[in-house]
């Protein structure tokens, strides 16, 4: 049975492929099902979307996924990455594998250096940046690894 992955998205990720195309390309967010089905083939994850620009519905979305049992989240918290300590409060204790991702290198961000800290980081399995669109499926497949070496 495929996995069940949440694929959250913070504020201003329901614009991709419309702001900003120079650092953020010009696809959307519903490319990312086709580029993870790509990778892992159809049958290694079953995604579920949510996107919010407020904070307290991200929050509000993850303590839903505990409770509903899903078993990942691959997780673009946009600029809240950088200022939420109450989203990363959220993720210590909900206790579900979570990748942080980011579709710009966020590291190589130097005219804005508070995009290199995140809040969230400590609190995930680990941080996939800088590979557009990508970063998702890429976050995807190392959710589905950590699960499968979990559970053999």
């Amino acid at each position: 049975m495929p996995y069940r992955i949440l694929v959250l998205n913070g504020p201003n990720l329901g614009a991709l492929g419309q702001r900003q195309p120079e650092i953020y390309g010009s696809e959307g967010l519903d490319a990312i099902p086709g580029l993870v089905h790509e990778l892992l083939g159809e049958n290694a994850a079953r995604l579920e979307f949510f996107q919010s620009n407020h904070e307290g519905a991200l929050i509000d979305r993850l303590e839903q996924a505990r409770r509903e049992g899903v078993d990942g989240v691959a997780f673009n918290a946009g600029a809240l990455t950088h200022s939420s300590l109450a989203l990363a409060d959220c993720l210590a204790w909900i206790g579900l594998p979570c990748v942080e991702v980011h579709v710009s290198n966020v590291f190589a961000r130097t005219e804005d250096p508070i995009r290199q800290r995140s809040f969230m980081a400590k609190h995930c399995l680990g941080v996939v940046s800088g590979f557009g669109l990508s970063s998702y499926a890429l976050a995807v497949q190392a959710l589905v690894f950590h699960l499968n070496r979990q559970h053999s």
